[in-house]
């Protein structure tokens, strides 16, 4: 998971003392939502404790993102199932594009890599029913 530390914005006005402190689970909800805007998304991987907020009527909008703060900078890592027929890498691509300006419009943060996990397809079937192509685990 994330880091349990907070990340620090740097605030552009030097008339206010004070720090702007962000959690890592903010950074991953704006992200899961620019996510599911992205077309081509079908959604993302979700983990156990995601799965039990559902139950519980709770969305967590952040599944399937991680952000990370390492020496070179912010790190967002994607867990996604695409819808079955986009093109991979142009769907990933936007996606990378989307985290970029989403962030640093939100937060004026700067994310220096964006990797994009496509760890399954989801295809509909004439029927209406949607039948998942799983990739890896």
């Amino acid at each position: 998971m994330s880091d349990s530390k907070y990340i620090s914005i740097q605030q552009k006005n030097n008339n206010v003392s004070g720090d702007v402190k962000v959690s890592p689970k903010v950074l991953e909800t704006i992200l899961g939502i620019a996510a599911k805007e992205v077309d081509g998304v079908y959604d993302m991987r979700d983990s156990l404790s995601s799965t039990l907020n559902s139950i519980f009527g709770m969305d967590n909008h952040g599944k399937g993102v991680t952000i990370k703060e390492t020496d070179d900078g912010l790190v967002a890592d994607i867990f996604v199932y695409f819808d079955y027929g986009v093109s991979v890498p142009k769907v990933s691509i936007k996606l990378q594009k989307a985290f970029k300006e989403q962030l640093s419009f939100m937060t004026d943060l700067k994310l220096t890599d964006v990797n994009v996990h496509v760890v399954g397809l989801i295809a509909k079937k004439a029927n209406g029913k949607i039948e998942g192509i799983k990739i890896s685990e």
